[in-house]
Parts: C-alpha cells; sequence; structure tokens
C-alpha cells in the first residue's frame, strides 16, 4: 500500500532553514535523511520524495463568486508549513509508522502519513 508521507516544519525554521542551506544542522538533518532514503530504496519501499518551495512564493487557487481565483501565497497563514512530501509503499499502516517514527526521532518534526487511494478509490 502507498502512503504520502507530509513533513512539516515550523515557520521560523523553515525561514531559518532557507536563509543558510549549509548551515551544520541542516546538513546533518539532510545526511540523516540520505541515508534513511538509501536504505528504503534498498528495502524497495522507496517509491519518491521532494522538499518543496518556500510557502511564500505558492498560489493558491480556489472557486469564489467571480469565478475561479488564483492568489499570491499559501491558503491560510500557519504556524507550521508543509516542507516536503514522500511517497513509500510499504504492506501496512503500522510499517508506515515505524519507518516515519524513525525520521520524527531524528528530526523532531511531525510527519503527516496519508494513504493513497488505490485504483478502487477507496483505501
Amino acid at each position: 500500500m502507498k502512503y504520502l508521507l507530509l513533513g512539516y516544519t515550523p515557520a521560523a525554521a523553515w525561514d531559518a532553514a532557507t536563509a543558510d542551506t549549509h548551515s551544520e544542522e541542516a546538513l546533518a538533518a539532510f545526511a540523516v535523511y540520505q541515508r534513511f532514503e538509501r536504505e528504503l530504496i534498498a528495502t524497495g519501499e522507496f517509491v519518491g520524495s521532494e522538499g518543496l518551495g518556500h510557502p511564500a512564493v505558492s498560489i493558491t487557487v480556489r472557486k469564489a463568486a467571480e469565478g475561479v481565483v488564483a492568489t499570491d501565497g499559501p491558503f491560510a497563514e500557519l504556524k507550521e508549513v508543509l516542507a516536503s512530501f514522500a511517497v513509500i509503499d510499504v504492506a501496512s499502516q503500522e510499517r508506515a509508522v515505524e519507518i516515519v517514527s524513525r525520521i520524527v526521532e531524528v528530526l523532531g518534526e511531525p510527519v503527516e502519513i496519508r494513504p493513497i487511494m488505490g485504483e478502487d478509490l477507496t483505501t
């Protein structure tokens, strides 16, 4: 079963990390994640992963009274921002929780686990 892992970070930490992507802390976190990613590739459970751009440069499209409108910025002001996503393909939800627990233990930031709907659109 495939799961989408949504990595969140506090907005202030996001701003600090993007201002100095070569800090020791940022490089150490990236190295830990790369090792973990290689492990999941080796077990065949890794599908893909990407970091996301800063929320300030996002665009939100929504239906409004005047029609469909595109506005600059995120949907809402948040204390935490969606910073990255990964897709894994594992045998069970328990395995997804096991994997994410290891990430959260090291990085200390929350990760949401969301099942990806299968071909039957019910999962």
